[in-house]
């Protein structure tokens, strides 16, 4: 036999609750997690290396499970991918931006140089040598590694001839030098992380200032 409790005086009984239908639940949308994973990724590599980042670092950093990050993707080797490219279109587009600021064509070369080498910039070529080395092992970043590069490339080539059309440089052919710019910056971004022979930012942004002077001014002023 089964005895009812009566309601407490002033309390009224509690409502049955209501099962919420899946399509009322909040939820992420898939891109949005799947970017929170990859910007939680970018200091990681930054700090460590891609390849000292595994899959249960990124879920702790993303403040996620494990079982998140591989069910938004497919390795852990796609999301550093991805937070590698967030990085590099990120870095260079500040750069872009900077140097369209710049009152001449001059000054913008100036501008890059200055900001490839500060005291911060030792993380970000880190970052740079980490995702060229992944292109080693998938064909498709690859051709976007070379799309960024000829980005680059056409950057410094804009504002060679943007000098040369303004007096500040001597004619010179604009592709030529954007292949010796950039490969001057790279080898030097390595002997900078390195250190072998020691190389300070300053040295590192003499270097290229040398190059400019050598090819771009000193037959313009002479």
């Amino acid at each position: 036999m089964t005895t009812s409790v009566p309601d407490r005086p002033g309390r009224r009984p509690k409502a049955p609750r209501r099962a919420v239908a899946a399509s009322e639940r909040t939820r992420q949308p898939t891109e949005v997690r799947r970017r929170l994973i990859v910007e939680a990724a970018v200091p990681l590599i930054v700090e460590r290396g891609s390849a000292a980042v595994g899959v249960r670092d990124v879920a702790a950093a993303a403040g996620v499970s494990v079982g998140t990050v591989t069910y938004h993707f497919d390795s852990v080797q796609e999301v550093l991918s991805e937070a590698m490219v967030l990085h590099i279109e990120r870095y260079y587009a500040a750069l872009s931006e900077a140097a369209d600021r710049a009152t001449s064509g001059a000054e913008g070369l100036r501008l890059l140089i200055d900001a490839l080498f500060t005291d911060d910039t030792d993380r970000h070529w880190r970052m740079w040598f980490d995702y060229w080395h992944a292109g080693d092992r998938d064909q498709a970043f690859a051709r976007g590694q070379a799309e960024r590069y000829a980005s680059w490339h056409g950057e410094i080539r804009s504002l060679v001839e943007r000098g040369v059309a303004e007096g500040d440089f001597r004619t010179v052919d604009p592709a030529d030098f954007a292949v010796r710019f950039a490969a001057l910056a790279d080898g030097l971004a390595l002997q900078r992380l390195r250190q072998a022979p020691p190389l300070t930012t300053e040295a590192a942004r003499a270097h290229l200032y040398r190059l400019v002077e050598v090819e771009l001014e000193a037959a313009a002023t002479g």
